[in-house]
């Protein structure tokens, strides 16, 4: 479905994000990463060869914080294009699609901190004046930065502004003259700290809420210092500080954007880190799906090696799954993104189009970081006693992972983020969430309100995704009747309707990349044995979401008759997951690692 944005200036025609709860779109229609080209191919594997040969072999070393380490990968990174993939060719960048961003995010992943670096510099260092720098800006720090000339990093956080980032007191005042904004205050966990060169800065003109903004500061000028490196759990190859801004006398040409714009600049970079994040997660999750794999070959226990026992190869299979799931969700999303944009080049403009998808990058983040600590966790527990050394590689990528489900906004955030953003977009008429909601409501009493057949590939499967789109319409009615302003207090339901709203776009995304590659004449029988597994799983869980969520809000007759809608919407058929899994396992095994190659 198209949809019109407004801008400021012109109306941008785009897909509509979220609208994969309301229309069943079609194999065709999607991208996948079937549809890789052989540049993105390419850019793949470059970025796989260097993280191999450049980065893996001094891990070590970086993790001392060893000086000039971090800065010379980021120039020869530089050197290969890598840092300029979303700047403009007219200031040194070589502008590709947000899909290739997402692959080089995947493929640095096993960098472990380095990819931190990395992403803290070309995306949330680098993106604010690529979107909202004027022409005199860009000219002059893009082009430094697309080659790590200048090294960017990304100033919101404060010691007492966290996920409330608004609360922060970092105060800019105008000169008596008009010529600066004299800034002071102290922001935190700030990464690249400790060698960058540039601060994107947000502080509130004249200490006023309405007036946060965002200001581009040099690290040379008089009054920026930074404290000692934080001794942290994971990415320890990373410089991670605080900064501190001391009476620091900032150009007034170095506003970004206007006064007052600094809540859209800090969310919409925030999003756009959001999408790659959950990519590089992914990355993650293969990575350590590979360590688990490898070892368990190796490893010997009663007699034999231990890829012989079931539980094991339970975990290997669910690791390998899950990957596939998130792995469809990342790459449908980089499409949707990718197409809305099509040739735009206002950077104003593309920004737009990707907020459109704002609910899908939460998702993408949500999912990508927690498959990424599922499986560090059980691949430790495959390691046994040897997965809590620092000898093996999966130690430290247990320690690594745990950040991503704390930056760019909380897992906690981002879950509240989902449903809200969706209802907030239905009563703006962006989205034609409610009159759905309101039919579905109306056929409540209705067997017919049961998903009609599908007699394609995966056909059980699909109407399983359909029902739980009508769940989670049911319940966002619901609840938004039963709260109305107040449901933003009412966290623990809308936790539970993202959940559900994550289950149903992994799933059904799953299931469209398996009928486009059959369609394709591709070999789809992994594929549709992960997605059984997957939308078996899906249902049993978004039927414990929903009975709780419902419980919350709905009592009496009124609750029997919801719990009776329920129980028909996730009835599904019997799954042999046991004998399904074994067979995902021995594939895992013979690739070591993730089965699925592009």
């Amino acid at each position: 479905m198209k949809g019109t944005i407004m801008t400021a200036e012109t109306e941008v025609s785009i897909p509509k994000g979220g609208m994969f709860l309301i229309e069943q779109a079609l194999p065709e229609a999607i991208f996948t990463p079937e549809d890789f080209s052989d540049e993105l191919k390419m850019i793949g594997q470059t970025t796989e060869n260097f993280v191999e040969n450049e980065i893996v072999p001094i891990i070590p070393r970086l993790e001392k914080l060893e000086a000039g380490l971090s800065e010379d990968l980021l120039r020869k990174l530089g050197e290969m294009g890598l840092l300029g993939i979303e700047i403009a060719e007219e200031y040194g960048g070589i502008d590709l699609p947000k899909t290739a961003s997402m692959l080089v995010a995947e493929k640095l992943a096993p960098s472990g901190g380095f990819s931190t670096t990395f992403g803290a510099h070309q995306s949330i260092g680098s993106l604010p004046i690529v979107y909202f720098g004027n022409p005199e800006q860009k000219a002059k720090y893009l082009p430094k930065l697309a080659t790590a000339e200048i090294i960017g990093a990304y100033a919101l956080t404060e010691p007492n502004a966290g996920s409330d980032a608004l609360s922060g007191t970092t105060k800019a005042t105008l000169s008596a003259d008009g010529k600066h904004y004299i800034l002071e205050g102290t922001k935190m966990w700030i990464t690249n700290a400790g060698f960058a060169n540039l601060f994107t800065v947000f502080a509130k003109v004249d200490g006023a809420k309405e007036k946060f903004s965002a200001f581009l500061v040099e690290r040379d000028w008089e009054g920026v210092s930074t404290g000692a490196e934080e001794h942290k759990m994971g990415i320890k190859s990373s410089s991670t500080r605080m900064v501190m801004f001391d009476k620091v006398k900032v150009p007034v040409e170095n506003l970004l954007g206007e006064v007052g714009q600094g809540p859209k600049i800090a969310f919409n970079i925030l999003n756009t880190g959001r999408f790659k994040l959950g990519a590089g997660a992914l990355g993650g999750a293969k990575a350590a799906l590979g360590i688990a794999a490898k070892y368990s070959l190796e490893r010997k226990q009663f007699g034999q090696t231990i890829s012989n026992f079931g539980m094991m190869q339970e975990k290997l299979a669910e690791i390998a799954l899950r990957c596939f799931a998130v792995e469809s969700v990342v790459y449908r999303t980089a499409g949707l993104i990718d197409d809305a944009i099509g040739e735009e080049t206002d950077g104003f403009k593309r920004l737009k189009c990707i907020e459109e998808y704002a609910v899908e990058c939460s998702v993408i983040k949500v999912l990508g970081s927690e498959i990424l600590d599922f499986a560090v966790d059980e691949g430790v527990q495959i390691h046994g006693g040897y997965g809590f050394s620092a000898e093996y590689a999966i130690e430290r990528a247990y320690r690594d992972s745990r950040i991503q489900r704390l930056y760019e906004g909380t897992n906690e955030i981002n879950r509240m983020l989902i449903p809200g953003m969706l209802l907030k977009r239905a009563i703006k008429g962006d989205l034609p969430l409610l009159p759905a909601a309101q039919r579905i409501s109306r056929e409540v009493l209705d067997p017919s309100l049961d998903a009609s057949a599908d007699d394609g590939l995966l056909g059980e499967e699909m109407s399983v995704v359909n029902n739980l789109k009508k769940i989670v319409l049911m319940l966002s009615g619901a609840a938004a009747m039963k709260f109305g302003p107040k449901l933003d207090h009412e966290q623990e339901v809308l936790a539970r309707i993202a959940d559900i709203i994550m289950l149903t776009y992994a799933s059904e995304s799953a299931i469209l990349r398996t009928r486009k590659i059959a369609a394709n004449g591709g070999e789809t029988a992994l594929h549709a044995n992960m997605v059984r597994v997957y939308v078996h799983d899906a249902a049993e869980k978004a039927a414990t979401l929903a009975r709780e969520a419902v419980c919350r809000f709905v009592e009496g007759d009124d609750l029997t008759v919801y719990l009776s809608t329920l129980r028909r919407l996730t009835k599904h058929a019997p799954v042999n997951t046991v004998a399904l899994r074994r067979t995902i396992a021995k594939a895992v095994l013979e690739a070591n690692g993730y089965p699925l190659h592009y």
